[in-house]
């Protein structure tokens, strides 16, 4: 698998999220611009990427002279100000960025930057609360990815009670729908294809199936 292609980045709002994710951008090789109307704002985040300006995103020139429609992707990340969060939405589309990310507050807030043309809209809290809850309510799930339409990968420690056991003696398959995409004994990745391999203490299983059926298993171990 080849290195990803690295793009240009401009982060409008530059908070706990948008720096977060700016930082993270950057540190990851990108170009990225940072843009916020506060100054203290701009310059905490100044050395770390290769842009920093002071901008209002809810003024298309401002953006056009900062060089916005240059970019591959921006990030609206302006958070407590629901007008600029819009204004700034449709600024960057009428630059012509291809592909534009927004941090949403709300459901409605969410069915308003969709209809501007939002590419992906956002709602942090949301979605890490979520998350939490999920690896909260069941201790055996370290992590998971949803993969949309119901679909999700899941990272599953294997508990005491199925030490020894084969991969295909669990049933997961026949009594649960759900497919074993292989599993990581430390450091190593170990494949579940054969169904042959057997389960040992601190293994960790990553698991395929629909959110429902991966919860049913979970939920009976």
């Amino acid at each position: 698998m080849g290195k990803p292609k690295n793009r240009n980045f401009a982060v409008i709002g530059l908070g706990t999220f948008g720096t977060t994710v700016a930082s993270e951008l950057a540190r990851f090789g990108n170009h990225v611009l940072g843009i916020d109307t506060v100054k203290k704002n701009v310059s905490r985040v100044a050395e770390r990427l290769a842009e920093a300006v002071i901008a209002d995103g809810r003024d298309e020139q401002a953006l056009r002279e900062a060089g916005v429609g240059n970019y591959d992707v921006a990030v609206v990340a302006i958070g407590e100000e629901l007008e600029a969060n819009i204004l700034c939405t449709m600024n960057v589309k009428l630059l012509g960025v291809p592909t534009v990310w927004v941090k949403a507050m709300s459901r409605t807030h969410h069915r308003i930057l969709t209809k501007l043309g939002a590419d992906r809209v956002i709602q942090p809290e949301q979605e890490i609360g979520r998350h939490i809850a999920q690896m909260l309510h069941n201790p055996l799930v370290r992590d998971y990815v949803s993969l949309g339409n119901g679909f999700h990968v899941v990272d599953f420690r294997v508990p005491e009670s199925l030490y020894g056991k084969r991969a295909d003696a669990v049933g997961l398959v026949e009594k649960h729908e759900i497919r074993a995409l292989g599993l990581m004994r430390g450091s190593e990745f170990v494949s579940c294809e054969s169904g042959a391999t057997e389960l040992q203490t601190d293994d960790k299983l990553l698991l395929l199936g629909r959110r429902e059926n991966l919860r049913r298993f979970a939920d009976g171990l």
